[in-house]
């Protein structure tokens, strides 16, 4: 359809993700390579392209290419590709220019902030940069909320997972809020007789940066299309072409930044994955942030903390930070399934994990609704942290509610992509192990490519043609199924053989 109001839409859809490439670039620059002064410059510039890529959305013009183009849609890839663009040009068009320059803004600034006011345990500093992120995130929530009828942080949500609403979360979260405390005593109670060995370090930068390559190739990272770096809080970000994934690095521990880089690979080999003809397309890109985390999660928690895989990486991990008996596998297993509540959410063991993004789902649904103010969130934080886990964070800030950077943006709604992540990718390997019952041989003896063809047949390569529910009822044969993640953590907490 070269002439056709698609092939037009097509053409401004591409301008927007060249935006896109350029926002991701300058956003992952910004958090790993600018100096502390170029901020304040660096926002202007970020906020001004923001209101580009706005601009490319509410082009007047979009209208009628939508509604003329549904005329000639006459295959099922071109429909799923109009039903993207329309959902990302109707939220576009419901925000003023002014809003989406205020919020980007007001995010540079509150994120940059964060930087030391984390460090320096500052709360009342961060409130005053914090308050109005969340102020353009509710005005956002609520004109959201008005064009679709769901309610404000619905709105929000659908951002980050379309189709996904808080009253499911609600159940869903409840669910496991009814057996997960009961499961982390009994599993504390078993590994209470365990004899496990501390690695002792210092484990130098270097080391665990070449240990952290090597893992990245045998996962099949592709670094001719991305890069490895260091930055304050871990993430994955540029585009599918130049994907730039960030660890942070401690010469006292190297597990947190070897199991942060697979997990951040698992987000990275989705994006190099995705459908190369389409992923300049809203269509080819990746379905929602809990398809997302899943990819992360199937990485670093079904298979990276794996027996399996941990027996296999145990001789590179020797290689670069030493042979000592507490980086046999067995010991490297029993430390990546410890299980002990902690403050931390990036350092939280898999068992107790969840308590943490219900946490934060919770409160942050609470403050867009307007039952909370931003000052309150500390005590309702130690509120619920002790409920959850039994911990105490009273003035302790920035072990408590600053500890992330999500908030800072403004990126209310995405907390509960990592628990649904989780669930998916328990979903994701029932499946697999139910088809490929050798799969943990396979793992042993570094052939990957069971789990990497399934999840580039099956995910990756469907980018968004595919609404959510329907991609993983096609992946794994049924719907979305929370009792697949309970059977994970009790088959490898409680079993004998573990």
């Amino acid at each position: 359809m070269p002439n056709s109001s698609y092939a037009a839409l097509a053409a401004s859809f591409t301008r927007l993700y060249r935006y896109q490439h350029l926002a991701a670039i300058v956003g992952w620059d910004q958090a790993a390579m600018m100096p502390a002064k170029g901020n304040e410059a660096r926002g202007a510039a970020m906020a001004e392209l923001q209101v580009l890529m706005h601009r490319t959305l509410t082009d007047p013009a979009l209208k009628s290419l939508l509604a003329n183009a549904e005329t000639e849609a006459v295959d099922q890839a071109t429909r799923a590709s109009l039903r993207e663009m329309k959902r990302v040009w109707q939220q576009a068009n419901l925000l003023p220019e002014r809003l989406v320059e205020a919020a980007s803004l007001a995010g540079s600034r509150c994120e940059h902030g964060w930087r030391t006011q984390r460090a320096a345990n500052d709360w009342t500093g961060f409130l005053q940069n914090f308050r109005p992120v969340v102020e353009c995130a509710r005005e956002k929530a609520q004109r959201l909320a008005e064009a679709s009828g769901l309610a404000p942080y619905d709105a929000l949500l659908e951002q980050f997972e379309p189709g996904m609403h808080s009253a499911q979360l609600t159940r869903i979260f409840g669910e496991v809020k009814s057996w997960l405390p009961g499961l982390i005593r009994q599993v504390m109670d078993k590994q209470a007789g365990e004899v496990t060995l501390s690695p002792g370090g210092p484990f130098p930068i270097a080391a665990q940066r070449a240990l952290g390559l090597e893992i990245m190739d045998l996962l099949g990272f592709d670094f001719d299309a991305g890069r490895l770096d260091i930055s304050l809080h871990p993430f994955c970000g540029g585009v599918a072409e130049d994907v730039r994934i960030t660890t942070r690095y401690r010469e006292d521990d190297f597990m947190q930044s070897m199991m942060g880089i697979v997990h951040e690979t698992g987000h990275a080999c989705y994006e190099q994955h995705l459908p190369r003809d389409l992923v300049h397309l809203p269509v080819g890109q990746a379905r929602s942030m809990g398809v997302h985390e899943s990819q992360s999660l199937a990485f670093e928690m079904q298979l990276g903390r794996s027996p399996a895989f941990l027996e296999l990486i145990t001789p590179l991990v020797k290689k670069h930070l030493g042979d000592q008996a507490a980086l046999d596998s067995a010991n490297l297993s029993r430390l990546y399934s410890r299980v002990k509540p902690g403050l931390i959410r990036v350092d939280a063991d898999e068992l107790t994990y969840p308590a943490h993004i219900i946490l934060r789902f919770e409160i942050e649904a609470a403050l867009i609704a307007g039952d909370i103010e931003a000052e309150d969130i500390p005590a309702l934080w130690d509120e619920k942290m002790q409920a959850a886990l039994g911990l105490d964070t009273r003035g302790n800030y920035r072990d408590g509610c600053l500890q992330d950077i999500h908030w800072t943006d403004g990126s209310f709604g995405y907390f509960p992509s990592y628990t649904l992540g989780a669930m998916y990718a328990a979903q994701y390997f029932a499946t697999l192990r139910r088809d490929t019952p050798e799969l943990d041989a396979h793992i042993r003896s570094g052939n990957l490519a069971p789990i990497t063809d399934w999840l580039d047949r099956h995910i990756w390569q469907q980018g968004s043609l595919l609404e959510t529910p329907a991609l993983i009822l096609q992946a794994s044969g049924e719907g979305l199924n929370p009792s697949y993640l309970r059977a994970h953590l009790e088959q490898r907490y409680l079993a004998d053989s573990q």
